[in-house]
Parts: C-alpha cells; structure tokens; sequence
C-alpha cells in the first residue's frame, strides 16, 4: 500500500486542527461565562481565580469590561 499524499495528509490535520479550535472556543466562552457569573453572585475573585483557568488579571479585565463591580477590600463589611 503506498503512502499517503502529503498534501491529503495536511488536508486532515488542518481540518481535525480547525474543528478543535472550535471545540476550544467554545469551551473557553464558556469559561468566561461562568467566570463572570461567579462575580456576579458574589464571589470572590480569588476564588474565582482558583476555580479557572484565567490569571487574577484576566479575571479583573473580564470583570471591568463587563460591568462587573470591584469587589471591596479586605473580604467583608468593615467593622465599625
């Protein structure tokens, strides 16, 4: 049996490349989705970040391009 056509073999590669980098769009919006959702609810942020796979900064510039409030300092009310 002779051996594949190397531009038949690049023609599979680039497609199974392509449909994949779909799957991981769409994996990776669903990151942020959720990422986004946890703020909202009140989450912390440090949490947040423990929980996906986003850097503390990526976090912040998900949350300001979003709306989403800067938690307060310190983790809770302030005593008084």
């Amino acid at each position: 049996m002779a051996d594949k056509d190397p531009l038949d073999k690049l023609d599979e590669s680039t497609r199974r490349y392509r449909d994949t980098e779909k799957a991981h769009e769409t994996a990776r919006q669903e990151v942020v989705d959720d990422v986004l959702a946890a703020l909202k609810a009140g989450k912390r942020p440090t949490d947040v970040v423990e929980h996906s796979p986003f850097t503390a900064a990526h976090v912040r510039k998900l949350a300001r391009d979003n709306g989403v409030e800067p938690a307060p300092r310190g983790g809770g009310p302030k005593k008084k």
